[in-house]
């Protein structure tokens, strides 16, 4: 699959193991140990991801077009808005609600990449656990199929996410609250997808493709926000350039 060159390029030595990006990689890069931090953050730019389980359905599994995300949860997001609707709210109050679940959204996409897909590993497990959620991404930065959530692990992640906005929440608001924060999940992952293999015009979205790629390719531990810099700018942790600024 790769030329002799590159797959040259593309071995790294580290406790006298090789990883080979020829063969199936989830269950290699644990073996990398406390070098994993270093490995991950050598991004491979390349337009075809590697193969990361040797059984074809497993794979597959990790495999999402982008299209897949609006096409499967935006009419979820429509059924729970119409939940709330159902149950005597006004257009008013929905809208709102469905804000409010959106900017809710926006919080929880910067603590998940900041503290969960940044945490530093060094154990086998913790290595192989952190590459599949959030490592690929890093080291592939380009794979077009591994750069939105597989639609079978969100679902089974909104069953808790449904049950903590419902603590919070009287039960004619929790649909519509809940569709805000998944529109908002639908929103992060199609302009994720957009700022990798997208082509900007406008300065907005040509700023927000800098910013990302600057996560990618030069301060890999700031610039967190992938729809905007918010939080990054609440928390203190934009990345120290010019680029920050016209954020």
């Amino acid at each position: 699959m790769w030329g002799k060159a590159t797959q040259r390029s593309l071995k790294m030595v580290a406790q006298e193991f090789t990883v080979d990006l020829d063969k199936p990689l989830v269950f290699q890069v644990g073996h990398l140990g406390e070098t994993y931090e270093e490995w991950v953050h050598q991004p491979i730019v390349s337009r075809e991801g590697p193969r990361f389980f040797e059984n074809d359905f497993v794979e597959s599994l990790t495999r999402t077009v982008w299209w897949a995300i609006p096409s499967i949860w935006l009419p979820v997001v429509c059924y729970c808005v119409l939940k709330s609707v159902r149950m005597g709210h006004a257009l008013p109050e929905i809208a709102l609600m469905v804000v409010g679940g959106v900017f809710i959204w926006t919080l929880l996409e910067y603590t998940l990449h900041r503290f969960l897909f940044h945490i530093k590993t060094k154990s086998y497990w913790g290595n192989t656990v952190h590459y599949l959620l959030h490592g690929c991404h890093h080291k592939h930065p380009m794979d077009g199929l591994r750069l939105v959530f597989p639609p079978t692990a969100t679902a089974i992640l909104l069953v808790p996410f449904w049950n903590m906005v419902a603590v919070f929440a009287t039960p004619s608001i929790t649909p519509a609250l809940f569709g805000g924060g998944l529109l908002g999940y639908v929103m992060y992952d199609c302009t994720h997808y957009y700022l990798h293999h997208g082509q900007p015009a406008n300065d907005v979205p040509k700023n927000l493709k800098k910013y990302h790629m600057n996560h990618h390719f030069r301060v890999q531990d700031k610039g967190f926000g992938i729809t905007s810099a918010l939080w990054d700018r609440v928390f203190g942790t934009l990345p120290p350039s010019k680029m920050a600024k016209k954020m």
